[in-house]
């Protein structure tokens, strides 16, 4: 039943009031406007009757210090035996919902309050539209920050960042109907792993973000993104087939509330670096800021780290690679002991970028899967092999008809 909070410094008023109301609705009594404020702070009603002139804080002022304090506009109304239309256009000019004058008519008073609720009902109900994601039924982005930050500020518990691993190939490979399908059933998993006064939204083409009230151990967060990995791949097999070689999954940023802050901007700001923290170790998983402790490894099936560890594109050229990378794939190769690569070195030399970009790609794409490429410096090529001949010549045919001089080297063994 709805609650309405009537406020009146004369008890015959209060009782009248509460008497015509009290069939259909809750009532609260408040003799003054202090005290209409602790029953108000405490009750937390849908919608407020306040006379207009009273001793102490008169109802403008009563009207003011209630709408700071809720979070969303409460409806009042201003009773008055002041007929006067100067009162009338002040009442109404600072917000309030209507104006009734004393003495109070029964059918009036609840016609009234019925027309007011119905109309705060529909517009509530507009707004409340305006908030939700319409494809997942979350809220949107906008509204999700505006109640999430909120609770920052008041609540204790975990902020999470989350965003879906390798969503962009679902798209690629299965169209984008298949992918809303995946962000929907996303979304569903989502809130089952949601208390009733958790908050979600979605901040992003695949980006979502949480607030979970109350908790205040990593194992909570690590089981529901272990469960959210488990149940999205299940999900992703159910939609695309169970031979899917995309490695769907989800990871996730989580901050504390308020061991971190509860300023809004810069919890989400620390949530997106423990976010990154999962993206850089593997993805699928789950680490808090400011923690060492990074849960990820549970979450996948062998399967799903070899589709995480594979190539996207098996092409037949060499496999190209920064610097950084060849060195660990040419030390991964000195440990293996039964391996007979080789390292090669050749310098085409020539102060033509053009030639040697066409040097350059002529020669991947002759050489095979299992060669390896680096460019080390603007002139110097490195490459593993197992068939050094073979790339040798290769390497001669790539320079061809090109105007630049090359130079190769081998070494014996690696």
């Amino acid at each position: 039943m709805r609650k309405i909070l009537i406020v009146d410094d004369e008890k015959i008023m209060l009782r009248i009031a509460s008497k015509i109301l009290s069939k259909e609705y809750e009532t609260l009594c408040a003799n003054s406007g202090a005290e209409a404020v602790e029953i108000f702070r405490r009750e937390r009603p849908d919608m407020v009757l306040s006379d207009l002139l009273m001793p102490g804080m008169d109802g403008y002022e009563l009207h003011r210090i209630l709408q700071e304090q809720s979070a969303e506009a409460v409806p009042i109304i201003f009773m008055t035996a002041d007929d006067s239309d100067e009162s009338e256009s002040r009442g109404l000019g600072v917000g309030a919902a209507d104006y009734i004058r004393k003495p109070l008519k029964p059918d009036v008073l609840i016609g009234r309050v019925k027309n007011i609720f119905d109309r705060f009902e529909q517009i509530h109900g507009l707004t409340e539209a305006a908030s939700v994601d319409q494809m997942t039924g979350l809220l949107n982005k906008t509204a999700a920050q505006r109640e999430i930050s909120k609770m920052c500020a008041e609540s204790d518990g975990v902020l999470l960042a989350l965003d879906l691993d390798s969503f962009k190939l679902v798209n690629d490979l299965y169209g984008h109907a298949m992918g809303d399908k995946v962000l929907i059933g996303f979304a569903e998993l989502l809130k089952s792993q949601l208390n009733s006064d958790d908050v979600a939204g979605r901040t992003g083409g695949d980006e979502f973000i949480a607030f979970c009230r109350a908790v205040h151990d990593e194992r909570t967060i690590f089981k529901k993104a272990r469960l959210l990995n488990g149940r999205l791949m299940k999900l992703a097999r159910e939609l695309m087939g169970s031979e899917i070689k995309i490695s769907l999954g989800v990871s996730v940023g989580a901050v504390y509330v308020p061991d971190e802050g509860r300023d809004f901007a810069e919890l989400t700001a620390k949530a997106d670096k423990a976010l990154y923290k999962v993206k850089h170790f593997g993805k699928h998983g789950c680490a808090f800021y400011g923690v060492e402790n990074f849960d990820g490894a549970a979450s996948k099936s062998i399967a799903q780290t070899r589709l995480l560890l594979s190539e996207r594109d098996r092409e037949s050229k060499a496999y190209v690679v920064n610097f950084e990378k060849f060195k660990a794939v040419y030390r991964y190769a000195v440990r293996q002991s039964e391996n007979r690569s080789v390292l090669m070195q050749c310098i085409f030399e020539t102060d033509d970028e053009d030639e040697r970009e066409k040097f350059l790609t002529r020669l991947t794409e002759s050489l095979n899967r299992g060669d390896c490429i680096t460019q080390f410096g603007r002139e110097q090529f490195l490459i593993l092999t197992t068939e050094a001949e073979a790339v040798r010549l290769k390497m001669q045919a790539a320079a061809g008809d090109l105007s630049g001089e090359l130079t190769i080297e081998v070494a014996e063994k690696i």
